[in-house]
């Protein structure tokens, strides 16, 4: 299988979700076998005119199933609402291959 990477950007629009989301959503993320490679307020756009986020997050998944079962798990479900609803968020979920070599 083909590791994947979900490629996070949020911005918080309202502050009520983030302290219920982290903990439950690290326990769920761990069942599929996501590790965060980071969370993090400190980065730079290097190139573009695009808004930056207030967040960037990086995780690995060992294939593309565990992050959408991830996603799709009833225990992560209302997380991920309260995240969407509370934030602007953009999700990619990119496959680690190199299609250009």
């Amino acid at each position: 299988m083909t590791k994947h990477y979900s490629v996070l950007e949020v911005t918080p629009t309202s502050s009520g979700w983030g302290a219920d989301y982290i903990g439950p959503a690290s326990k769920v993320m761990a069942k599929y076998g996501g590790r965060y490679l980071a969370r993090t307020a400190n980065h730079e756009r290097l190139e573009g005119q695009a808004d930056i986020p207030a967040m960037r997050i990086i995780i690995e998944w060992p294939s593309k199933q565990a992050a959408l079962n991830f996603m799709s798990d009833p225990e992560y479900v209302p997380h991920l609402q309260a995240r969407t609803k509370g934030s602007i968020s953009h999700h990619a979920l990119i496959e680690a291959t190199d299609d250009i070599a």
